[in-house]
């Protein structure tokens, strides 16, 4: 008997598929294989392994009658068609667990290097010059955060945060009862109206994307610092630009961004920039870092770990 065969399309940790062959699985590896390729193999695949390299649509499935499971070694499912995958009685995995403290480090740490001034200190002493006072910082005590979403990476950063002192962290999210001692579960109207520091944790659906936008930035009461590592089609990246320039917004540190392609790959894909792209760039109020909030060293074991328990845990390898 032929061991069942499972279709990997993007690279993982090693200890995916030396965890996949002792459960009896057979890897077949096609990192760099083109989709219209990859349709053929799908034919006998029980199992398709994917980060974001391309969408997961009907095409995909329906060249792949025998499959039983998609895992997404990543936190999200937007690039799956999880209605079509459902008709189907396709299971759907995915490992926000393995990833959500690396994200909620990274938020931490983008918090802290806003509010000190840590990438403009740097540039100035490397330019020569040592500047004091115009790099005085503001300190996170006494401020109240707003996370939008509590899911596994809010609830890490706020975890985190809670080795602060005098800080009120609040939380919207759209399931009720989703708040504890970390966070404070409040309507949007309240965090908008007591947050400081505004922080992402949301999925992208049709209802979050471009969320962030001029009204929603207007609703804010106070001058606020910006936080996302969620996924970067929930911010109107224009109208975040007229809040860095009027002073609503009073810093952003952006993991993710709007101009990322569907696979997250770079957003320099264009010839000419977006002008809204070209302003985050050069200015001293943002920290950009290129979608690796939950890709760091440890959370790429925990990412491949997190899959492969699910695998055995539903009973995929009968």
């Amino acid at each position: 008997m032929n061991a069942p065969k499972i279709l990997h399309v993007d690279e993982n940790h090693p200890l995916l598929l030396e965890g996949l062959e002792s459960l009896g699985f057979e890897n077949r590896l096609a990192y760099t294989v083109p989709f219209e390729e990859l349709l053929p193999e799908l034919k006998n695949a029980t199992g398709l392994v994917i980060r974001s390299r391309f969408p997961v649509d009907k095409t995909c499935m329906d060249a792949a009658p025998e499959l039983k499971f998609i895992a997404r070694v990543g936190a999200g499912l937007e690039t799956i068609d999880r209605a079509y995958a459902e008709s189907k009685n396709i299971a759907l995995l995915a490992a926000p667990e393995g990833n959500r403290n690396a994200v909620g480090e990274h938020a931490l740490g983008m918090l802290l290097s806003l509010l000190n001034k840590l990438r403009l200190g740097h540039q100035s002493i490397v330019s020569g010059s040592w500047l004091r006072e115009e790099h005085r910082g503001w300190e996170l005590e006494g401020k109240t955060v707003g996370l939008l979403g509590y899911g596994n990476t809010g609830k890490s950063f706020a975890k985190k945060l809670a080795g602060f002192t005098e800080i009120e962290v609040l939380c919207h999210d759209i399931l009720p009862n989703v708040g504890d001692t970390y966070a404070r579960q409040v309507s949007l109207e309240e965090l908008q109206q007591k947050a400081q520091v505004l922080s992402l944790h949301i999925p992208q659906t049709p209802e979050t994307n471009g969320m962030v936008d001029q009204h929603f930035i207007d609703q804010m009461q106070h001058p606020f610092w910006f936080l996302n590592t969620a996924r970067g089609k929930a911010v109107v990246t224009e109208d975040l630009v007229v809040g860095l320039k009027t002073g609503k917004i009073l810093g952003a540190g952006l993991d993710v961004l709007e101009y990322e392609s569907s696979s997250f790959h770079s957003i320099f894909n264009s010839s000419k920039l977006p002008e809204a792209l070209r302003y985050l760039i050069h200015s001293d109020q943002v920290l950009l870092s290129p979608h690796v909030g939950g890709w760091t060293v440890e959370s790429h074991r925990k990412l491949a770990q997190t899959i492969l328990d699910k695998i055995k845990a539903s009973n995929l390898t009968d």
